[in-house]
């Protein structure tokens, strides 16, 4: 049957722009890559951080208003996308691994940063991130791996780890399920197209018994890999529904082992190194939080009220570095908004964005029109 939605890996989302690719490696063995959006030469760039099992491909969707065209439209003429190692754009997460978010902290964003500036120099950098790819950056940001960054949008998770109980669960039990029980090093929405009988469709039949709320099944996959919610990532009424089919194009498969380090950050509650033995990370700090007064970078903390995933942790983050460095940091709650939504809903452009660009604006070289 023929798609009726736009296809994968599309650029089409952003017309009207310069598109660039730029690859890079990691200190630790890794080709990653940067996408450039470009219209003109300006003083403050964009770089915008995915989530994990996202990609570049949520802020680049055709079907609606996405972010990287709003920006481009409204004087941010430079706009950059990292694929770092959780990229669904890569096969590293349909391997075998045991990479953690030090791995991501240490070694990807300060090679991105590193790649980026190779190219914009001294210009002034403003970071938007969504889900780990927030919390792997507050991370390099408190353990001073990146410096030179202008300001940051936090959205949905930064340093604050707090999960529904649900969800305690399935990070204390699942990885050792899949990985020793059911033969898995991953988990992919995408299992709800495996055929008959087979592992992958098993399990994706078994998901879909507890959810009810809507007949797409790689939507139920999403909802029980991360989030305690019926649907978990995102309010149903907010997506268009083009999105909501073709969900797994933009949210693919992750490595369970990731859940293990998710999983000591929820017990300790906020952002802790997974190994603190590991010599590889020795300069990494042992708890990102024991010192919120080092992250001198702006943060606008975001939040859905219906956070399903991460429930109230932007809150909770925004109070103490607010107490460690008063009045430095913002805190947006979303209403009638979950986790994810507030970048891939089909009103994110008038709901959203505009408290995004506020932000900029407010810490760009320039007031940009």
């Amino acid at each position: 049957m023929e798609r009726s939605f736009p296809a994968r890996f599309t650029n089409e989302g952003v017309p009207d722009a310069t598109v660039s690719e730029h690859p890079f490696w990691t200190e630790d063995g890794l080709g990653l890559k940067l996408t450039r959006f470009h219209r003109a030469t300006c003083d403050d760039v964009v770089l915008l951080l995915h989530g994990l099992p996202a990609s570049t491909d949520m802020f680049i969707m055709p079907e609606h208003r996405n972010i990287t065209a709003y920006l481009l439209d409204n004087g941010y003429t430079d706009v950059w996308s990292l694929d770092f190692r959780m990229s669904n754009r890569f096969p590293y997460d349909t391997e075998t691994h045991r990479y953690t978010l030090d791995d991501i902290a240490h070694y990807d964003h300060p090679a991105a940063l590193r790649e980026l500036r190779r190219h914009v120099g001294d210009r002034r950098v403003h970071v938007i991130a969504q889900c780990l790819g927030s919390v792997s950056f507050s991370m390099s940001l408190a353990a001073g791996l990146v410096d030179d960054v202008a300001s940051m949008v936090s959205n949905s998770v930064s340093l604050v780890t707090r999960v529904p109980t649900w969800s305690r669960l399935k990070l204390m039990f699942g990885p050792g399920f899949f990985e020793y029980l059911c033969g898995y090093s991953f988990v992919d929405p995408r299992f709800a197209g495996a055929p008959a009988l087979t592992r992958g469709w098993l399990l994706s039949r078994g998901v879909s018994l507890f959810h009810h709320e809507c007949g797409v099944r790689e939507c139920h996959m999403i909802s029980f890999m991360w989030g305690a919610g019926h649907p978990g990532l995102w309010q149903h009424e907010n997506l268009d529904p083009v999105t909501h089919e073709r969900v797994a194009d933009l949210f693919g498969a992750n490595g369970v082992h990731y859940y293990r380090h998710m999983n000591k950050m929820v017990k300790a509650g906020h952002a802790v190194r997974y190994a603190p033995g590991d010599p590889r990370h020795a300069a990494l700090p042992a708890d990102y939080l024991a010192d919120p007064a080092t992250i001198t970078t702006p943060i606008l903390f975001m939040t859905g009220d219906h956070n399903h995933v991460f429930t109230d942790s932007n809150i909770v983050c925004h109070e103490i570095l607010s107490k460690a460095s008063p009045g430095l940091h913002e805190l947006a709650i979303l209403p009638g908004y979950g986790h994810v939504d507030p970048f891939i809903g089909k009103n994110a452009h008038r709901d959203v964005f505009p408290r995004i660009l506020d932000h900029l604006r407010k810490h760009s070289l320039e007031k940009v029109a």
